[in-house]
């Protein structure tokens, strides 16, 4: 046997074997790259996207969001880290109200978003909810919260803990209400000073 020939053979065999290997090690399962890191990581990602809800084809809510990262697993949900705006119509296709926050997130499954830090919500009437966190449910056309709010309306403005009103915030309450204070017209005074 010769040797030098079963050395050549094997020197040319071990690179190819070496780059089949690294190239089979190459393939990433997401779960094993999930368990390594131990971050969950999203199946879809979008950038500046535009989500429509309808009912009886009529556009109900428009949402737009400049990221959403969808995840699935024992929850499937939709996250919007750089927050949302999201315009509520009436019948007509008339703006009802405006809901902006910093963060979101959607679980389709329970047909419900929880919106949080700093939620805004103005309704046609001009009045405006200032909150840190609201949940939206689809189902019930509600949106609602256990946490402090502030409403701020042509008159007063309203403090309280938990609240509750329609989608559209048209018709609210607050359940337990801790403050009210009047906002009054002042006239210019500087007018009556000699």
């Amino acid at each position: 046997m010769d040797f030098k020939k079963v050395k050549l053979n094997i020197l040319k065999v071990i690179p190819m074997l070496m780059a089949f290997g690294i190239l089979y090690a190459c393939k990433n399962d997401l779960k094993e790259v999930e368990a390594l890191t131990h971050e969950k990581m999203p199946i879809t990602k979008g950038l500046d996207v535009k989500l429509i809800y309808s009912e009886d084809a009529k556009v109900m809510v428009k949402i737009t969001t400049p990221l959403m990262e969808k995840y699935e697993g024992e929850e499937n949900y939709t996250e919007m880290k750089k927050g949302i705006k999201a315009i509520f119509y009436d019948s007509l296709m008339n703006e009802s109200s405006v809901l902006t926050s910093n963060y979101a997130i959607q679980y389709p499954d329970e047909r419900k978003m929880e919106v949080k830090d700093d939620v805004v919500v103005v309704n046609d009437k001009g009045e405006q909810l200032n909150t840190e966190h609201l949940i939206w449910s689809q189902d019930s056309g509600t949106i609602y919260t256990k946490e402090f709010v502030k409403i701020t309306t042509n008159g007063e403005v309203l403090m309280g803990t938990g609240f509750e009103a329609k989608q559209d915030f048209s018709k609210w309450k607050i359940h337990q209400i801790t403050g009210i204070i009047n906002i009054e017209e002042k006239e210019d005074s500087l007018q009556n000073t000699p």
